[in-house]
């Protein structure tokens, strides 16, 4: 079977037009870091400017872990009074590629459409800085917003959580780190696809090998060994690294949940899906039929990825509704 005879057909026709040389190849982490760049500054180009009523700014948030600063890009819409919600908004990448800047369209008009102080955090890279260091990055991110919501206007009640890929995983790890520390309120957590199992042992982690589908089981493979600095499915792999291992989900924030069925990550998000169900955490789940791994940000205009966005930003707005 062709692969793209699984996809959605606006979806194939994108992925067709991607240049093979801009192909992830996280054989050399440096180089792909390099290709995502380009990547990036190319499919930027195709987009609009950024909403002229947000504003942009850089901030640094202490990190008692290491005692480093984290960079935080601030979106925050000017023509809102009152305190305004905050969504914390961390980048995908595999745990060691990625910026804030490559989602500063998405989260500006988040901050516009929800509307909210959008946070995206700055993370350190794998394997340079392996766990726990991004996760706690999240963490000294996620307590600077809350420590400091009066001078930056906003409601720490009104917090949500959020991430696409492997900044999915990073966000599910932070509900749990948040939830066990007992220091920072989350009320929501949005997962778009993300990164939450090493062992790599669904039957999805073995159908996606094709690069054409950006996100094989040989690059993810590699992002484990990265992320935790040992082989990705030893026994001793902490939750808060890979939530999937989680044995008591209890307790944590309600979840959305967003996958697609061409990807690898489907079979571990649905049973994460499933286990916080279980565990009595209000959750939603939707498998959109014939999406590959990063779908709305490699095809923006197809009709499945317009149905995602608008579905992100309606979970979002009630979500974080006063």
């Amino acid at each position: 079977m062709s692969v793209f005879a699984r996809l959605d057909p606006e979806l194939a026709a994108a992925l067709r037009e991607i240049p093979e040389e801009f192909l992830l190849d996280l054989r050399d982490i440096s180089l792909a870091r390099r290709r995502l760049q380009i990547l990036r500054e190319a499919l930027a180009s195709l987009l609009p400017p950024l909403p002229s009523d947000v504003a942009v700014t850089d901030e640094l948030a202490p990190n008692s872990f290491d005692g480093t600063m984290v960079r935080v890009r601030l979106y925050r819409p000017s023509e809102v009074t009152g305190p305004l919600p905050v969504l914390l908004w961390i980048h995908g990448g595999g745990y060691v590629m990625g910026a804030p800047e490559m989602n500063d369209q998405q989260c500006a008009e988040l901050a516009q459409r929800i509307p909210a102080l959008v946070a995206s955090v700055d993370y350190r890279l794998a394997p340079e800085h392996p766990y726990p260091a991004p996760l706690e990055d999240c963490y000294a991110a996620l307590r600077w917003v809350a420590e400091r919501a009066e001078q930056l206007g906003v409601d720490r009640e009104r917090l949500a959580i959020a991430g696409a890929s492997a900044g999915g995983g990073l966000a599910a790890g932070l509900a749990l780190l948040a939830r066990d520390r007992g220091e920072v309120p989350v009320r929501f957590q949005l997962l778009i696809y993300p990164m939450l199992d090493d062992r790599n042992q669904t039957p999805s982690s073995y159908e996606i090998t094709d690069p054409r589908l950006i996100w094989t089981r040989d690059w993810n493979l590699i992002g484990w060994r990265a992320y935790l600095g040992r082989e990705p499915g030893s026994p001793d792999v902490p939750p808060y690294a890979a939530p999937a291992r989680a044995d008591d989900l209890a307790g944590l924030p309600p979840a959305y949940v967003l996958v697609g069925t061409a990807d690898l990550f489907r079979d571990e998000d649905i049973a994460y899906a499933q286990r916080l169900m279980q565990a009595g955490v209000p959750t939603e789940l939707h498998v959109f039929a014939g999406a590959f791994h990063g779908f709305d940000v490699f095809a923006p205009t197809a009709w499945v990825s317009q149905r995602a966005n608008a579905e992100v930003l309606a979970v979002l707005q009630r979500a974080l509704a006063a």
